[in-house]
C-alpha cells in the first residue's frame, strides 16, 4: 500500500516540474516535449502525442464498465488536482511579483538623496587638497635646509665615531666585552680602509694596537681550558669575524665538545626532581643542554663542514640518555616519574632539532623511546607478580596464636591482584593521556605493550602458583621463614588452598574487570603483528586459571588425606588384632582424626564460602546408625554363634544388591563443606582398605565397632552429604566384620555407656584452660 502511495506523489511532483519549466522557460520546455515525443507512445497521455482515439481503443480493449468507470473519476480528480496546482502557481507567482515591486520602490525612495551628499563631499576633499598644497609650497624651502643639516649632523656623528674608535675598544678590553669591540672596528673599517693614511692616521694606528689586544685576548680565551664551550666558541667566532684563520683549531674544539656531553647526560636523582617539582628551565640540566646548543650553534658558523661529526655527538648524547631512563624505569617507578623522563629528553631533542634539522633525531628517538615505555611496562607487571608472591607467601608465617593466617594471605593476596592490576592499569592510562609529542606517535604501539603485558603477566601469575604448589619448592618456604616437617606440610596445605580460591577470584573477579578497562581505555593498537604474541585473550587466560583453580583444590585435598591416611595406616597396622582385649574406651586415632578435620575445617572456613547442607539424616530415636547398619547389629546379637554371624554377612551383601544406590564421590566445589566432605569420604575410604588388610578377633572388632560408633556424630556435623558417610561408616563396619573371627557386636547399652563416657571425658578436657 505504500509504494501504490507513493507513485501518485512522483507523478504530481513531475508534473509540478514541468508547469514550472513550461512557464518559465518556453523555449526549452518545447524542446524538451519534442525530445520526449520521439520517445513516448501514443497512448501516454502526458506527452504531446498523445492520441486520445488511440487511447480509448486501448482503454475499451483492456478494460470493462467497471474499470472504465473507475478510471473517469481518476482522471476527473486528476483534472482537479491538475487545475488546484495551477491555480496555486499563479497566486504564488502574483506575490513574488507584487513583493519586487515593492522593493524597487524603496530602493528609489532611499537613493533619492544620495547625490546631494556625495556632491558635498566631493566639494570637502578639493578643499583640503588645495590648504594642503599651500602648505607644502610655504615649507618647502625649510624641508631642503633641514635635511641638509641632518645630513650634515651624521656625519659628523660618523667622524666622532672614528676619532672615538681607539677608546672605545680600550673601554671594551677592561669590560671585556670583545664582541662590541669587534662590531666597533668593522663597522669603523670603511673609512679607516678610505682615509686611514690620511685624515684619520692616528686613529688607525690607535685602533690597531686596540685590536692586536683584542685578538690575543681572543686567542686566549679560545685555547683556555678552564673556559666553558659556549665561550670559546664565540671566540672562535669573532676571531672569524676579523679574518684570523681557525680552521686548525676544529679537532681540539671537536674534543672539548664531545668531553662537555658527560655534563649534560641525565641522573637518577635530576630526573626525579625534574618529574615531581622543577619545571625544565630551573634545572641545571637545561641550562647544560642551552649551552651546549649554543656551543653547536656557534660551531657550525666557524666550521661549516662539521655536520656530520655534530650530527653524531647529538644522537650520541640522545641515545646515552634513553638508555640511562631504560635503566632507571626497572625500578619501582610511577608514570609520572617516567612522564617527567620522557618530557625532559624530548626538550633535549627538540633544541638539537632546531641546530641539526639534517640528524633528524625526533625519528632517532622513536624507537629508544619505545625501549623504554616496553621495559617500563614489563617492569610494572614484574613488580606486580613480586608484591603478588610477597603477599602469598610472607604472610603465610604463624601469627601470634600459632596459627597460620590463611584468610590474612587470601585477602592480601586478592587485594594484590585486583588493586594492583587496576591501579598499574591506571598508570598506563597516563601515557596515553599525556601529549607530549612522542608519546602520541607512540600510543598504538603502547596499547599493543599494555595487552600483551596483561597477557604474559597472567601466564606468569600462573607459572607462579604451579611452582608453589611443587613439593620440590623448599626454597621459597625457607626464604620466608617457613619451616619444614610437619609444620611446612601444614604451610604447604594451607598455601595450595589459597592459590585454588585466589585462582578462582581471578577467574570470576579480576579478569572481567580487567577486560572492562581494557576495553575502555586501552582499545585501538594491533601495529605489531602475530609474531609478537598474541593481545589479551581473557578467554585464555580464564580458562587456565579455572584449570589451575581445580587442580590446587584436588592437591589440597590430597595432601590433607594423605596425612590422615598416615595416621590411619599406623593404627591398624601397629596393633595384633588377633589378640586385642575388650574395648574399654574410644581408642585415641579418633581424637587425632578429628583434630586433623578440626584443623582442615579451619582452614577452608579462612579462605571458601559456605555452601548448603544435603542429604540430611535424622533417626526417630537419635541413633547415628545407618539403616543397613541397624539390621546388622540386630541380628547379631540374637544370634551367639560365628556360622549364624557370617550367614548373617551374606544377607547384608545380597541387600546392598536391591538397596538404593548413594553417590559417593562427587566433583569437589568451591565451598567449606564439599571439601572438607570430599576429605573425610576418601579418609574412610582408606580406613575400609586398610580394615581389610588385618585379621581381627571379637575384641578388635568391637573396637572397630566403638571408634565408628563415636565417629558418627561428630562426621555428621562438619560434612554436606551425610548419607555417602553413613554408608562408608556401615562400610567399614562391614570390612571388620569380614575380617573377623567371631563377629559379635558390643550390645547397645553397652556401646553407649563407652560413647557417653569418652564424650564427658572430652568435655572435661575442653573445660581446663589452656
Amino acid at each position: 500500500m505504500m509504494v501504490a502511495d507513493e507513485v501518485p506523489l512522483d507523478d504530481k511532483a513531475k508534473r509540478m516540474r514541468d508547469l514550472l519549466s513550461s512557464f518559465y522557460s518556453p523555449e526549452s520546455a518545447m524542446s524538451t516535449g519534442i525530445d520526449s515525443a520521439k520517445h513516448a507512445s501514443p497512448d501516454d497521455i502526458n506527452s504531446n502525442s498523445f492520441d486520445p482515439d488511440h487511447y480509448m481503443n486501448l482503454m475499451v480493449h483492456k478494460s470493462n464498465l467497471e474499470g472504465l468507470l473507475q478510471r473517469h473519476v481518476e482522471m476527473a480528480a486528476e483534472i482537479k488536482n491538475l487545475d488546484t496546482d495551477l491555480q496555486m502557481l499563479v497566486y504564488e507567482n502574483y506575490n513574488k511579483f507584487i513583493s519586487a515591486t515593492d522593493t524597487i520602490k524603496r530602493m528609489k525612495s532611499n537613493i533619492s538623496g544620495m547625490e546631494t551628499n556625495m556632491e558635498q563631499l566631493l566639494e570637502k576633499i578639493m578643499s583640503v587638497q588645495s590648504r594642503s598644497d599651500s602648505v607644502n609650497t610655504s615649507l618647502f624651502d625649510k624641508r631642503e635646509h633641514i635635511e641638509k643639516l641632518h645630513r650634515t649632523c651624521n656625519l659628523l656623528r660618523k667622524v666622532q665615531f672614528i676619532y672615538d674608535l681607539p677608546d672605545r675598544l680600550n673601554k671594551c678590553i677592561k669590560s671585556e666585552a670583545y664582541a662590541d669591540a669587534v662590531r666597533f672596528y668593522t663597522g669603523a673599517m670603511p673609512i679607516l680602509m678610505a682615509y686611514g693614511d690620511s685624515s684619520f692616521r692616528d686613529c688607525k694606528l690607535a685602533s690597531e694596537e686596540a685590536m692586536a689586544t683584542i685578538v690575543k685576548n681572543l686567542q686566549g680565551k679560545l685555547f683556555s681550558d678552564s673556559e666553558s664551550i659556549q665561550k670559546r666558541a664565540e671566540a672562535a667566532v669573532l676571531l672569524k669575524q676579523l679574518e684570523y684563520p681557525v680552521d686548525n683549531l676544529k679537532a681540539k674544539l671537536l674534543e672539548k665538545l664531545d668531553q662537555s656531553l658527560k655534563g649534560i647526560q641525565l641522573k637518577p636523582e635530576e630526573i626525579k626532581d625534574v618529574a615531581v617539582d622543577l619545571t625544565p628551565s630551573d634545572s641545571a640540566h637545561e641550562a647544560s643542554i642551552n649551552e651546549f646548543v649554543e656551543a653547536v650553534r656557534a660551531f657550525r658558523v666557524i666550521f661549516p663542514d662539521s655536520e656530520e661529526q655534530l650530527v653524531t655527538l647529538a644522537k650520541d648524547l640522545v641515545t646515552k640518555n634513553f638508555a640511562i631512563a631504560e635503566e632507571y624505569v626497572q625500578t619501582r617507578v610511577c608514570a609520572a616519574d617516567l612522564l617527567g623522563v620522557l618530557r625532559v629528553i624530548w626538550n633535549d631533542v627538540l633544541l638539537l632539532d632546531e641546530v641539526l634539522e639534517e640528524a633528524a633525531l625526533s625519528n632517532h628517538s622513536l624507537e629508544a623511546a619505545k625501549a623504554v615505555v616496553m621495559s617500563y611496562i614489563k617492569s610494572a607487571f614484574s613488580h606486580l607478580l613480586q608484591d603478588i608472591s610477597d603477599s602469598l607467601l610472607k604472610v603465610l608465617k604463624k601469627d601470634g596464636m600459632g596459627e597460620y593466617s590463611l584468610e590474612v594471605a587470601l585477602d592480601a593476596s586478592t587485594k594484590a591482584v585486583l588493586q594492583g592490576g587496576m591501579n598499574i592499569l591506571q598508570e598506563f592510562r597516563k601515557l596515553l593521556d599525556h601529549n607530549s609529542g612522542i608519546l602520541v606517535r607512540l600510543r598504538e604501539l603502547t596499547i599493543d605493550f599494555v595487552q600483551e603485558g596483561i597477557q604474559d603477566f597472567f601466564r606468569q601469575l600462573e607459572d607462579h602458583f604451579l611452582r608453589f604448589s611443587g613439593r620440590n619448592n623448599s626454597s621459597a618456604f625457607k626464604d620466608h621463614g617457613l619451616v619444614e616437617g610437619a609444620q611446612g606440610d601444614k604451610a604447604f596445605a594451607g598455601l595450595v588452598l589459597v592459590l585454588a580460591q585466589l585462582s578462582a577470584f581471578i577467574e570470576q573477579t579480576v579478569i572481567p574487570k580487567i577486560t572492562e578497562e581494557i576495553a575502555t581505555s586501552f582499545t585501538g593498537g594491533s601495529v605489531r603483528g602475530y609474531e609478537y604474541g598474541p593481545a589479551f585473550v581473557p578467554g585464555e587466560i580464564c580458562r587456565k586459571f579455572r584449570s589451575a583453580g581445580e587442580k590446587f583444590l584436588h592437591l589440597y585435598v590430597n595432601v590433607r588425606t594423605q596425612r590422615i591416611s598416615f595416621l590411619l595406616k599406623k593404627r591398624f597396622s601397629t596393633p595384633n588384632w588377633v589378640k586385642h582385649k575388650e574395648p574399654r574406651e574410644v581408642h585415641m586415632f579418633v581424637d587425632l582424626f578429628l583434630q586433623e578435620l578440626e584443623t582442615i575445617g579451619t582452614e577452608v572456613k579462612q579462605t571458601l564460602p559456605q555452601g548448603k547442607r544435603k542429604h540430611r539424616r535424622t533417626d526417630s530415636n537419635g541413633s547415628t546408625a545407618s539403616s543397613r547398619s541397624n539390621p546388622l547389629r540386630e541380628e547379631k546379637l540374637n544370634r551367639s554363634n560365628t556360622q549364624k554371624a557370617r550367614s548373617q554377612l551374606l544377607e547384608t551383601h545380597l541387600a546392598k544388591l536391591f538397596k538404593q544406590k548413594v553417590e559417593i564421590f562427587t566433583k569437589v566445589e568451591y565451598t567449606q563443606e564439599s571439601v572438607v566432605t570430599t576429605i573425610v569420604k576418601l579418609s574412610l575410604k582408606s580406613l575400609q582398605e586398610f580394615v581389610r588388610l588385618q585379621t581381627f578377633n571379637r575384641s578388635g572388632f568391637q573396637q572397630v565397632q566403638l571408634d565408628i560408633q563415636f565417629l558418627r556424630i561428630p562426621l555428621r556435623e562438619i560434612v554436606e552429604d551425610e548419607a555417602a558417610i553413613d554408608f562408608l561408616l556401615d562400610e567399614v563396619i562391614v570390612a571388620t566384620a569380614e575380617r573377623c573371627l567371631d563377629p559379635i557386636p558390643l550390645e547397645p547399652p553397652i556401646l553407649d555407656k563407652l560413647i557417653q563416657a569418652k564424650l564427658a571425658k572430652s568435655k572435661e578436657q575442653n573445660a581446663i584452660p589452656s
